[in-house]
């Protein structure tokens, strides 16, 4: 069975983002189902996947990650209203077999997400 994997980089200061707080939600035909909430450690991952085996399902998914709250942490200057205040990525897995890893690279005013491996 497969899992979903993140890694959050912060490339405003060439660092791993310690203390992202992000929350994985399903998507269904009712919206969004909450499945987790955690927060980014050292290396800018999580502790554990955000899903494994059994939990992780083929379907449409939502992560939510609180990137202002996480850049004043760090002293970064951010506008009084922030260009990104949380940046979402909705994303569709077909075959929960397989081991989805999402690499992050963030800045106050631009990100990039792609599917590693």
């Amino acid at each position: 069975m497969g899992k979903l994997t993140t890694l959050i980089l912060d490339t405003c200061r060439g660092k791993p983002a310690i203390g992202i707080k992000i929350s994985l939600y399903r998507i269904d035909e009712n919206g969004l189902v909450p499945l987790l909430t955690t927060v980014t450690n050292e290396q800018g991952e999580t502790d554990e996947p955000l899903l494994d085996s059994s939990a992780l399902t083929s379907g449409q998914y939502q992560l939510v990650l609180e990137t202002a709250s996480y850049f004043r942490s760090v002293n970064v200057p951010l506008d009084p209203i922030p260009f990104f205040n949380e940046i979402v990525v909705r994303f569709g897995i077909s075959d929960h077999n397989q081991d989805v890893h999402l690499p992050l690279f963030i800045s106050p005013y631009s990100y990039s997400i792609f599917r590693g491996n």
